[in-house]
């Protein structure tokens, strides 16, 4: 039973980190940002927030300044969601869709080999 209040918790918490990292006013965090995943510690004292970038060129500094403005968002998502406890939020960058992209370009070449 707990599984499913963990699912819907790490569903929330992706919904509004999604609206909330707009209004991070951290110069470093621009571009096309979005949250592809959350996974949050049973206790509710940790969340694992994965990100996804469409411009790789300065994702290294988006991430830095994810990291600095996690109080900030740690906070306005506390005020957002009703919990017992806020997790700590540790940014990670989440390469899933580019991995799915080369599959699906590799299995689109093999296609055309067999024509």
């Amino acid at each position: 039973m707990a599984k499913y209040r963990i699912g819907r918790i790490n569903e929330e918490i992706q919904r509004e980190l999604s609206t909330l990292i707009r209004t991070v006013k951290d110069p470093r965090v621009t571009g096309m940002i979005s949250v592809t995943g959350v996974d949050t510690t049973a206790d509710l004292k940790y969340a694992k927030i994965y990100i996804s970038l469409l411009d790789k060129t300065n994702a290294k500094e988006v991430m830095r300044g994810l990291k600095s403005a996690s109080g900030y968002l740690r906070r306005e998502l506390g005020r957002a969601l009703d919990l017992r406890a806020t997790p700590e939020l540790e940014f990670l960058q989440d390469d899933s869709i580019d991995k799915g992209a080369h599959i699906l370009e590799l299995l689109r070449g093999l296609e055309k080999k067999e024509e």
